[in-house]
């Protein structure tokens, strides 16, 4: 049996001919500076060759995707990539399908629930045979909404209901006596909204003189009338915009955000229908499903529980499986790609994992390790690229990429264990061995920003000031409340400067140099020098290629599976005709420029625009970064920092960076440190919500959220500055620092 994976002459991207042999059937991480090749080396060559030769298999039915450049690779197993990318989900999509935990829920609810209803599909929101006829299974219908449509902060008589059209109709019952019409709708109580809202009895009206008796239906209910069940399209253009002002989507009436039919939520099992599960907590669920004694459901529950459990040991144990996926965070979209892989009992397998510890809290990453030697002790073997020092720990083997990025990097500059790589004359060993000590000396705010009372989700009605004018630090567990605590805060100071991981806008013809807006400029100038149009600079236009369309790649797409590309036969994935490539800018081809690094246009280009766009990529660590690479080849963290150089050179805000650490190396650090430092001197404020201990360290002011995630989160555990979080006991964040310290010591 082969024990190594060979690999020799590995070209791709900036890859200068490297050979290894990594160990099969053990842990192997992969790290090195951002930008080093460590994704040109797993994905690009390993996982890319791993899957050409398994479609190989299947040449009657599958293209062939181009070999990547390498003399040999060897030794191969089938591989199972588990990256960033977007999971593929709608609004029907959620943790318990992706994951396929609520299909055995259906299941158990098939045998056992009561009153028994049919097949397991009588309970799926997706499937006729279960899904609710009013909302067709998505829990949710465009309706009125009453935060838009009411100012609660008025009464009726001030115009409460932001619905002119109907402002002056409840004037009339509150002159009736049916309501008070001074009275703001926040002090009404229970019976009084009820009323308001949903009507009920009878009142008397005054009409020219005469005197009605009319039943009172209610806001809402006079609004599905009249504007819900009906065609609204007779209704003037600005009576139709007046509407869809106050409309939006909310839970369907009939199922309440269900999703499913009342034959299926009456079935019950224990006194709990599956929608009522599937709306809990995964540690929660594990408590109620540990009651069911029935014997015919043992293993189906024990199959639901281990999936459950499976999502507690990688830090998500405060999702719930009605959770939507397209609300998942980047970190939470892989690690439920991983617990699809829990229950795998396939050998022989090589998985490889694209920083997993993103978006985790030192304290999930050990649930995370133990999930990855599970893994390995199956007999499969682990690749893993990434920066985490906890995860670089419990490799069995360590190959380290470097020794900078780019063109400066691309070799194999380490291989061996933990204890030789920090001993190693790397930048990765060099950081192993002197980590960053913690902020001594602190700045003072000149204000504060109020958050009070804030109850969104798991917020357990928390108030805190956010000093100004310094630099702040969000903490805690995966799930505690940090980012809904920021949402609150966004929604409170809309001029804030908000940089998360939402991906950028991307297509297969997007590049740095076309996102940032220097492309044009960069077209001009070629133009300029050789007396044409600049329209034949535009591989989107009259200088594309014609056989991949200015792509440099052709595509073709497969039913179920990502598609398969291979480099264009005609322009050597150049993107250009041949003639457009023949004219030059100071000897350099636009294909050419476009290779070029971010830190080699800057000493190529000498205009202003340029140079200032070119400075701002260079100062958030992507001098590496080539013009002309495809957006869609970025890491979350790379497309994050991107979208930061664009705002850096603004003064007297807000900055919220939701974790911007993300795919940085430990070498990278100060880099970032100092950008946030100089926009702090700057007179801004920024606020960081991140994991990193590194940066928890350097904070001057530190909040710190949980205890735990979910329900068992919400709460600020700590406020003060990253020294006195030392001392502090009940916070993980607090129990973690202390262990960073005395692993510097």
């Amino acid at each position: 049996m082969h024990n190594n994976i060979r690999i020799q002459g590995v070209r791709e991207n900036n890859l200068k001919g490297v050979s290894l042999e990594i160990p099969k059937r053990e842990i192997t991480v992969f790290t090195g500076v951002s930008g080093a090749g460590k994704s040109s080396l797993v994905f690009d060559t390993i996982a890319a060759e791993s899957q050409r030769q398994l479609n190989a298999a299947f040449t009657n039915y599958l293209p062939l995707a181009g070999r990547p450049d390498a003399d040999v690779i060897e030794n191969l197993s089938v591989a199972v990539v588990i990256d960033q990318k977007q999971i593929m989900g709608n609004s029907r999509s959620t943790v318990g399908t992706i994951t396929d935990i609520f299909s055995v829920l259906r299941l158990l609810y098939s045998r056992i629930g009561e009153p028994h209803v049919g097949l397991s599909n009588a309970f799926s929101f997706n499937e006729p045979e279960g899904m609710c006829p009013e909302c067709n299974g998505l829990g949710k219908k465009l309706g009125l909404d009453l935060d838009k449509l009411l100012d609660r902060e008025k009464s009726i008589n001030q115009g409460a209901i932001r619905l002119a059209l109907q402002n002056y109709e409840w004037q009339r019952y509150a002159k009736a006596g049916l309501f008070d019409g001074d009275k703001k709708l926040a002090d009404y109580d229970k019976q009084e909204w009820e009323l308001l809202l949903y009507g009920g009895g009878t009142v008397e009206l005054s009409t020219k003189n005469v005197v009605i008796q009319q039943n009172y239906e209610g806001l809402v209910n006079v609004f599905e009338r009249r504007y819900i069940n009906r065609d609204i399209s007779t209704l003037s253009e600005k009576n139709q915009a007046a509407i869809a002002r106050v409309m939006s989507q909310v839970p369907c009436p009939l199922c309440r955000g269900a999703r499913l039919n009342q034959a299926a939520l009456n079935s019950k099992i224990n006194g709990y229908n599956i929608a009522e599960l599937a709306a809990m907590e995964a540690k929660e669920l594990i408590v109620i499903l540990s009651k069911i004694t029935e014997p015919a459901a043992t293993p189906i529950v024990s199959s639901v529980i281990d999936g459950l459990q499976g999502l507690i040991s990688l830090g998500l144990g405060y999702l719930t499986l009605d959770r939507e996926t397209v609300t998942l965070s980047g970190g939470e979209r892989q690690r439920i790609k991983m617990v699809r892989n829990l229950g795998s009992t396939l050998t022989d397998l090589v998985y490889i994992f694209d920083e997993p510890t993103i978006g985790l809290h030192p304290r999930d990453v050990d649930g995370l390790s133990g999930m990855l030697r599970r893994l390995r002790d199956l007999g499969n073997t682990v690749l893993v690229v990434e920066h985490d020092p906890d995860m670089i720990a419990i490799a069995d083997h360590i190959v380290d990429v470097g020794p900078r990025a780019g063109q400066a990097g691309g070799e194999i500059v380490f291989e061996g264990t933990v204890a030789e790589l920090k001993a190693a004359d790397t930048l990765t060993g060099y950081h192993l061995r002197h980590r960053m000590g913690l902020k001594t000396s602190f700045r003072q705010p000149t204000g504060q920003m109020h958050i009070s009372n804030a109850q969104r989700h798991n917020l357990q009605n928390i108030s805190v000031d956010i000093p100004r004018e310094i630099l702040t630090v969000v903490t805690g567990v995966a799930g505690a409340g940090k980012s809904t605590l920021l949402e609150v805060f966004l929604e409170a100071h809309p001029e804030a400067i908000y940089v998360d991981q939402t991906p950028i806008r991307t297509s297969t013809r997007s590049v740095p140099a076309t996102y940032v807006g220097i492309m044009d400029a960069i077209r001009e100038q070629f133009a300029e020098a050789n007396g044409v149009s600049k329209s034949l600079f535009s591989f989107n236009s009259e200088g594309a290629c014609q056989n991949c369309e200015g792509l440099g790649t052709i595509y073709i797409e497969l039913p179920f599976m990502d598609p398969v590309k291979s480099t264009c036969e005609i322009c050597n994935g150049k993107r250009y005709k041949d003639e457009v490539l023949d004219y030059t800018l100071r000897g350099k081809s636009i294909n050419d420029v476009l290779e070029m690094s971010v830190s080699e246009a800057l000493a190529f280009f000498d205009h202003v625009k340029l140079q200032r766009t070119l400075e701002a990529l260079d100062d958030v660590g992507l001098g590496y970064l080539k013009l002309g690479q495809p957006l869609s080849s970025l890491s979350g963290g790379e497309c994050q920092r991107i979208k930061l150089s664009g705002e850096l050179h603004k003064s007297g805000s807000v900055y919220v960076l939701d974790e911007p650490t993300i795919g940085l190396h430990m070498a990278d650090l100060d880099r970032i440190l100092a950008i946030f430092n100089r926009l702090v001197d700057e007179g801004n404020s920024v606020i960081v919500i991140e994991h990193n201990l590194d940066i928890v360290k350097n904070a001057d002011w530190v909040i710190d959220l949980g205890p735990g995630g979910g329900t068992q989160g919400g709460e600020i555990v700590f406020e003060g500055t990253p020294q006195d979080l030392l001392d502090v006991q009940g916070s993980f964040t607090a129990e973690y620092l202390r262990g960073d310290i005395l692993q510097e010591n």
